[in-house]
């Protein structure tokens, strides 16, 4: 029987265990800091370990926001992919471009790393589960393993968890044994075809030694029909993996975590949907006309979601296979001293099959050479194949300690990761006939195309930090005192192997050289602290802070000469106030932040020539650099979070974030069309920002003597956002705009899910709960990437539609 039938079977019979069998052991709440709870006494304390302890949300001078398990359950969150509608307001999570099987993360529009499939560059938001940082964006698509908190800590975070944490972190937390007998399990059915099995069981302590298993199933079909037989639809998964993890404690002092997990996220790309047709520019007195496009009469426009593809195309899963394991070692030296070591090593196997873009390559250009905008012969889908490999060994050790009026953290890290990359393209479809109405499927063999590129990346970083809080024997305690730093040191180290499938060719002092491109390079640096907070009353806290952090430099494997890029940094000032009232029924958190951001990395594209026959022809490989922007971009934003609980059982939430984000204008070192240079700096903007974005939401529960009800809707808006940094295009003599990038689209998507909960089964605290959920559920509309541009044509992604579902739950 295989692994997913085993697990539905589980969980079924978990149904059924409930109504016959007693417990082994009373069961107590599984921790989930976060989850509110609007009873007699007031919201619940939040607890967070953003300063690698556990401390009350409201005493730590931070800004963060938090996830609950309960809170990914009511939104129905199956990975990270799903907090993209807005859940939290100043953290931007989206696929990189259309390929769920890497993501993009960004806080406060800092951060952001638009092109995931190269080995030599890092995102600027890091994440971490269990405390180990995952190095790459690839295999953070995958389900998660029951969360107890996901913290989303804003700003740079340069001081405690280091590189790749200027923007931000996101940390999450999961469960860990806790020694008595428990079972979680759900199963769920939904539309789409898709289905849901997930079981978390706990088993009682024996010899010290405590055990907890993880394990979930997790598919959608796609939202996308592709006509061509036989091929996979478009924007489909097929998610399932186990965790396990064993915690000895052989003495109250000490102990010590084993886990492994091991996952599998198969996804089929999105489909991108021609929204208007290429029209041309009309010539100038200093420009050139940019000829029409003519459409294919094979199929219509897509202005609005489509549920079917124009025409079929090859496609299949993108796969990708995470597997790691943890040892956690924690010793308290001391009543108020605690050593501990994280050690992790992990692989990442992910591989890429992105043919979603046929639709906007449904048009030819009117030109001289073809006046009559014939299709005939005309091959178009292009087909983007990749492979991509990685491991990564990390080391840390803390020692954490709490003394009379001194709080302190400090430790050391070693990183290590090898990354191997390469990428082929052909495009898979060929137009029979001049009207562009009948095409054929072209002959090619996968395994014989050349490689676009291949590379491989050593990256080695090491770093030491500090961290102490001091309390003043003044004014009542009430005032604290934090200073950090941290250094590091970050060293890459590889080669650029080929380069449209041969050995790069890379000019040196005038001569030209054969051979793998080298790329050796290291940097280190400071990055400071300091946090004055006071406590203005037990409910009322107040802070200032100013702190640095900055993201790896790096290489572009897509360049022709593996072109070198420098770490870009960020210095930010911010204020907050975190506030509860009306005896801790209600809590209203703010803070505001301006900063100077330097070194922005910036990505230009441009297309490859190659000469074949003595004629310049344009290839499908995507040839891209990599640019520091110069001078300073400027920083600047709020962000509120507001809780109230007015009566029992009512929990109103409500949150809104204002991001600013300046970048200097940049020299395009790509031609224009015709080939034009433009020395000019040109605007850039900054991408998967929205300058506005809010969530709100309502949770109610009502209970009954056997039963109770719960109810939960929220509501997530942003203003739209950019897709590239720049898509301009300049006349080439007086510099003016001929037309300027599009941006996405606003929204505003709804969830809800509404649950007959803790169902008594007449057993010993055995519960069940069933739900019904929606996501999006008025089923809005909205391209929340768009691209292109009058000569070329408008398309875009639209996000998900509808999708709701009903699950069963049982607890013991």
């Amino acid at each position: 029987m295989s692994f997913r039938k085993c697990l539905v079977a589980s969980s079924l019979f978990a149904l059924a265990l409930a109504n016959a069998t007693p417990i082994l052991a009373q069961d107590t709440a599984a921790v989930a800091p976060a989850d509110e709870a609007a009873d007699d006494s007031g919201l619940g304390v939040i607890t967070v370990t953003a300063q690698k302890r556990s401390e009350n949300l409201q005493e730590t001078p931070i800004s963060i926001s938090v996830l609950g398990s309960a809170d990914l359950t009511n939104r129905h969150v199956q990975s990270l992919l799903d907090l993209g509608d807005g859940a939290i307001p100043s953290l931007r999570i989206a696929p990189f471009y259309s390929r769920p099987s890497a993501l993009v993360v960004n806080v406060r529009g800092v951060g952001v790393l638009s092109d995931s499939n190269q080995p030599a560059r890092d995102q600027g938001v890091g994440v971490y589960i269990d405390g180990v940082y995952f190095g790459r964006a690839q295999g953070l698509g995958a389900a998660l393993f029951d969360v107890a908190n996901i913290e989303v800590l804003k700003g740079p975070q340069g001081t405690l968890f280091g590189r790749n944490t200027e923007g931000g972190a996101v940390n999450i937390v999961t469960r860990r044994p806790s020694g008595e007998f428990r079972m979680n399990s759900t199963f769920g059915l939904g539309n789409y075809g898709s289905y849901k099995a997930e079981t978390h069981i706990d088993l009682p302590e024996f010899a010290n030694l405590s055990f907890k298993i993880d394990a979930i199933v997790s598919h959608r079909d796609g939202f996308v029909k592709n006509p061509l037989a036989g091929a996979s639809d478009f924007n489909a998964y097929d998610k399932h993996g186990v965790h396990g993890e064993v915690l000895w404690k052989p003495t109250s002092n000490v102990s010590a975590a084993v886990s492994y997990d091991n996952s599998y996220d198969a996804t089929t790309t999105l489909y991108m949907q021609l929204i208007s047709p290429g029209t041309g520019l009309a010539a100038t007195a200093t420009a050139p006309a940019i000829a029409p496009n003519k459409l294919a009469a094979i199929g219509p426009l897509q202005p609005r979601r489509a549920s079917r593809a124009i025409v079929g195309s090859p496609e299949q899963p993108s796969i990708g296979k995470t597997q790691g394991g943890r040892l956690n070692l924690d010793w308290e030296v001391a009543r108020d001293v605690t050593l501990k070591s994280i050690t992790s090593y992990r692989t990442l196997k992910q591989s890429q099959y992105d043919n979603g873009g046929a639709s906007p390559t449904l048009q030819t250009p009117i030109t001289a050479a073809n006046p009559t905008g014939s299709f005939t012969g005309l091959a178009f889908s292009r087909y983007s194949l990749a492979k991509f490999t990685q491991n990564q060994f990390s080391q840390e050790v803390q020692a954490v300690g709490d003394l009379e009026r001194v709080k302190f953290a400090v430790g050391a890290l070693y990183y290590r990761e090898n990354v191997s990359d390469n990428a082929q393209t052909v495009n898979t479809n060929q137009f029979t006939d001049a009207a562009g109405t009948t095409y054929i499927l072209r002959t090619y063999d996968l395994n014989s195309l050349i490689l676009d590129r291949a590379s491989h990346i050593r990256t080695t970083s090491i770093g030491a930090y500090g961290q102490a809080t001091y309390t003043p024997p003044l004014a009542g305690d009430r005032l604290h005192l934090t200073v950090g730093g941290r250094w590091t040191r970050d060293e890459k180290k590889g080669h650029l192997l080929t380069v449209n499938g041969a050995v790069p060719v890379v000019p040196v002092n005038g001569v030209n050289v054969t051979g793998p491109v080298v790329l050796d390079a290291a940097w280190s640096r400071v990055d400071p602290m300091i946090n004055l907070a006071i406590d203005a009353s037990d409910d009322i806290h107040l802070y200032g802070k100013w702190s640095t952090g900055y993201r790896s430099g790096g290489a572009n494997t897509r360049s022709l000469t593996l072109a070198k890029f420098d770490p870009e940094t960020i210095s930010m000032f911010e204020i907050g106030a975190k506030t509860e009232f009306w005896d801790r029924r209600a809590r209203f958190n703010v803070a505001a932040y301006a900063g100077n951001y330097k070194s922005i990395q910036l990505d230009f594209f441009g297309l490859y020539e190659d000469v074949v026959n003595g004629v310049r022809v344009t290839t499908t490989r995507t040839t891209s650099d990599t640019v520091n922007a110069p001078g300073t971009g400027k920083l600047k934003g709020v962000e509120a979070e507001f809780t109230l609980a007015p009566v029992r059982g009512l929990t109103l939430s409500a949150s809104y974030a204002y991001n600013s984000v300046k970048i200097p204008a940049t020299v395009n070192p790509f031609p224009q069309t015709g080939g034009v240079f433009i020395s000019t700096p040109i605007p850039i903007y900054q991408v998967y920002t929205p300058k506005h974005s809010a969530s709100g939401s309502i949770d109610y529960e009502l209970p009954f003597s056997s039963f109770t009800l719960r109810a939960h809707l929220d509501g997530n808006y942003d203003s739209g956002y950019y897709a590239n940094y720049s898509d301009v295009t300049y006349d080439p003599v007086t510099r003016a705009v001929r037309y300027a990038q599009p941006k996405g689209e606003k929204a505003l998507v709804f969830n809800g899910r509404v649950a007959v909960a803790d169902i008594d089964l007449g057993t010993s605290d055995a519960r069940l709960t069933v739900a019904l959920w929606a996501r999006n559920l008025f089923n809005e509309q909205h391209l929340f990437y768009k691209t292109g541009a009058p000569n070329t044509g408008i398309s875009g992604f639209f996000n998900d539609p509808r999708t709701f579902g009903i699950e069963a739950n049982i607890k013991m």
